[in-house]
């Protein structure tokens, strides 16, 4: 088979580069530590220096190593894909050389980014860099991040040059991805890098996937992927659902999110370069919400915590990273707040929540008694006649001026509010023995 004959399948790991904590330099030998634990979960191949791996921010002295150290403790077993993805024609060229004369078996080369190119300047840079360097090549489309999307019809022209052998799309554009797979999925591999996405691609007719998440589930996406490959749909649609929050969870999170959940799991990775840190591109809270998750997934322990709620002395699983008991014993009052979406679609929520008998249990009486215009509490049901437990009063903080608008307040609102509330106490967050005593 020529080398121009390779077609990337399966669960590959978008990988991430592990930093020191104090100098934030290239940790080799966690990088290789992480190569041969993904190795061990039989993926099949690694993909350095991309999105996930932070490229953007590293040096070009700095990919080429962390290329030669994958390349080097791989030593054959799986296939090493490349990043060598730049901001000009020539750059891409240079760093794809090097990537060949290291050994790595294709290089991924993502967009140009920051000034963006139209649908004639991108076939051109692409043909140059085929012309000028001798690598299978995958196509990167990631329009969120590089602000430029690669037409399917300038992927449609360019497959049929022999160095073109993938496209990886990580758009989430189900319609676009649907293209490719009509239009050149008999040339090429298309690859699926949108982690909420991957059944749904593998049952289109992907080939396999690139995932920032396959760092941390390649056991559960590999599974996925054999389910689909032998028809067994309905395996691989519960799992599919079973790692869905955690997938748009490390979306949203890139690699910083990626790096968290390898560290709670033992494979330590350190954290991203600045500027993205903790506590700003991943909050405290999400990272707790990465601890239930895989909790969940059984991929880290469930450890049990002592705390009290009024005169009661509870054990239970509680999840939230560096919460000690002393903390949390006194229960009259904790306030919390979220906001969830973007642009008109965002929604902004307060939290309060207390015990019955302290200031909560004196607000709640009060917005159902005196309720203020336009701004009425309605205590919270999952259904007719099934009040959610802890008892929840949901009080719009805009005033509402319409029966429309009521109906967008109190309809989907309260059924995402009472859905959210269930599900903390069906996982341990609020302690189901306590439910009666909280508002």
């Amino acid at each position: 088979m020529g080398k121009f004959d390779f077609r990337p399948t399966g669960v590959m790991p978008a990988l991430v580069t592990p930093f020191n904590k104090d100098d934030e330099t290239i940790n080799e030998e966690n990088l290789r530590n992480l190569v041969n634990h993904l190795i061990e979960q039989g993926v099949t191949g690694l993909v350095p220096v991309g999105t996930t791996g932070e490229f953007v921010n590293m040096t070009f002295e700095e990919r080429l190593r962390v290329i030669e150290i994958v390349v080097d403790e791989t030593n054959g077993r799986v296939p090493v894909i490349a990043g060598t993805g730049e901001t000009g024609t020539k750059l891409v060229i240079d760093a794809t050389k090097a990537a060949t004369d290291i050994g790595a078996d294709a290089a991924i080369i993502v967009t140009p980014y920051y000034l963006k190119p139209k649908a004639k300047g991108l076939y051109d840079h692409y043909f140059t860099i085929a012309e000028k360097t001798d690598i299978p090549i995958v196509l990167y489309n990631i329009p969120a991040c590089t602000g430029v999307e690669l037409p399917w019809t300038v992927v449609e022209d360019l497959v049929d040059i022999e160095n073109f052998i993938a496209i990886k799309d990580s758009s989430g554009d189900y319609k676009y991805f649907s293209a490719l797979l009509e239009k050149v999925s008999d040339k090429i591999s298309v690859l699926i890098g949108w982690d909420e996405n991957v059944l749904g691609a593998l049952a289109g007719g992907a080939a396999g996937c690139i995932l920032g998440s396959a760092n941390v589930i390649p056991k559960i996406w590999l599974e996925i992927y054999d389910h689909v490959k032998n028809n067994r749909l309905q395996e691989a649609q519960m799992l599919q659902k079973k790692v869905q929050k955690l997938a748009r969870m490390l979306i949203n999170s890139g690699a910083l999110g990626a790096k968290e959940c390898l560290n709670m799991m033992g494979v330590p990775v350190g954290t991203t370069r600045r500027p993205i840190i903790l506590g700003d591109a991943l909050s405290y809270e999400l990272q707790d919400e990465f601890r239930v998750e895989l909790e969940k997934l059984g991929l880290i322990e469930k450890k049990e915590i002592i705390f009290e709620i009024g005169e009661k002395e509870l054990t239970s699983r509680f999840y939230a990273v560096g919460v000690t008991p002393q903390k949390i014993s006194d229960f009259s009052l904790k306030v919390g707040e979220s906001l969830v979406g973007n642009r008109v679609e965002l929604a902004h929520i307060d939290l309060l929540i207390g015990n019955k008998e302290g200031p909560v249990g004196d607000a709640y009486a009060r917005a159902l008694t005196h309720p203020a215009k336009g701004r009425e509490g309605l205590q919270v049901i999952l259904e007719p006649n099934m009040q959610v437990k802890p008892a929840t009063i949901m009080i719009p903080t805009v005033k509402v001026t319409s029966l429309r608008h009521a109906s967008l307040t109190y309809g989907p609102a309260q059924a995402a509010v009472a859905k959210a509330v269930m599900k903390c106490v069906e996982d341990g967050i609020l302690p189901k023995e306590a439910a009666e005593d909280l508002l």
